[in-house]
């Protein structure tokens, strides 16, 4: 039901109740600008874009807690979720009230943002509030998002850089025994380090050569499926691998998990970040004190600060190996575990060899007869280059 009328002060009030019986009201000086906000209202309603005024009053931390708290997602979604919301949106924006957050305010969190994230860290936190916003929408608690012709900073374009085969014997050099034939395995496999952590000996076929993806170990240390359905895969392994992993179940025998911390318990990602780190310092000291030892001998030379290499770059290292060696796209693809090719040619596209010697020996073929010396520059031929090259 929804009305207008005149109050005894001469203003017009117009009213109405919502779908939830509750009522609303608002005065004006005309009686015609009553009229059009009751029209307005009443449209919103008939099509179903109706946002009740007082629902937009919530603040942002506690709508995001509640629309969190409704979220089905993986470990690694939860995660970056709470960290977005905990450490910068909740803190930015958690006092306002949903419906005064404007856009203008969004670019000024993110500009402020981009200054201490790295490109990636920002679209991920938008990506976030993205996502709040957009709830709070469906949710009508807000007529429109303000999340809209927001700036970000640019992704850079950076291409990989395996590491080089000296890099990663060094690195399994300073591991610790323990696990220094997980790096043997990283780097021969391709696994990424959940899946590793994930691996029992009963994955392993030492007569076949082959290790069997079929789970992953999260973060939190609980035991989850593949990152995607491609990612539950065999990989083909070489004896260099498989020896290594017969050394390592010889000195560490186990009928469960291939890889145990020396308490017993499996390897998780916390030993697991902490040895590594570890023998990456290990490498630096003992390059800083090569450095030092050749100075003293008056060589002059200074230290080099080592790449930092993360566990990661063992796959890519897996990955640069194959493509030296000739394989395809698919079966780089498929060892990897790739959702699509086009993944597989993003981030290795660079590294597969030939193409541009390709390129000089086609536009040589089309071009031959622009030599110097080599024929008419001003005859017509009826070949097109296609048919030429």
């Amino acid at each position: 039901m929804a009305n207008v009328q005149k109050r005894p002060n001469g203003k017009w009030r117009a009213r109405y109740r919502d779908l939830d019986g509750k009522e609303h009201a608002r005065h004006f000086e005309r009686k015609l600008d009553a009229q059009r906000w009751l029209d307005e209202v009443t449209a919103s309603m008939v099509t179903g874009q109706y946002v009740d005024p007082r629902a937009g009053r919530v603040t942002f931390e506690k709508y995001a807690e509640k629309w969190e708290g409704s979220l089905i997602a993986s470990e690694a979604g939860e995660r970056i979720t709470d960290n977005a919301l905990r450490l910068h949106l909740v803190p930015a924006l958690g006092a306002r009230s949903m419906a005064a957050i404007r856009r203008n305010d969004i670019q000024v969190l993110f500009k402020h943002l981009s200054d201490q994230l790295g490109p990636g860290s920002v679209r991920n936190v938008y990506d976030v509030l993205v996502r709040v916003m957009t709830a709070a929408v469906d949710d009508k608690v807000i007529a429109s998002s303000p999340c809209r012709r927001i700036t970000l900073p640019s992704m850079p374009d950076e291409e990989v850089t395996p590491p080089t085969v000296e890099q990663v014997e060094a690195m399994a050099r300073v591991m610790p025994p323990y696990i220094r034939a997980a790096i043997v395995t990283l780097a021969g496999s391709g696994l990424r380090i959940g899946e590793l952590l994930g691996l029992k000996v009963s994955d392993v076929d030492f007569k076949a050569g082959t290790i069997r993806v079929e789970r992953q170990r999260l973060q939190s240390g609980k035991i989850g499926p593949p990152k995607t359905a491609k990612s539950r895969r065999t990989v083909p392994v070489g004896e260099v691998v498989t020896d290594a992993l017969l050394a390592h179940l010889a000195a560490r025998p186990s009928k469960e998990w291939l890889f145990t911390m020396e308490e017993g318990e499996p390897l998780n990602y916390r030993r697991w970040k902490t040895e590594w780190n570890g023998a990456r310092k290990a490498l630096q000291a003992a390059e800083n004190g090569a450095a030092e030892r050749e100075g003293r001998k008056a060589v002059g030379r200074k230290a080099v600060e080592l790449p930092h290499m993360v566990t990661h770059d063992l796959r890519h290292f897996y990955a640069s190996a194959l493509i030296v060696g000739g394989a395809s796209v698919k079966q780089v693809q498929l060892v990897l575990g790739h959702a699509s090719a086009v993944i597989t040619l993003r981030i290795y596209a660079h590294l597969w060899p030939g193409e541009e010697d390709r390129t000089r020996a086609v536009m040589d073929a089309v071009l031959g007869g622009l030599r110097t010396g080599c024929g008419q520059v001003g005859g017509m031929t009826r070949e097109t280059a296609g048919q030429n090259a």
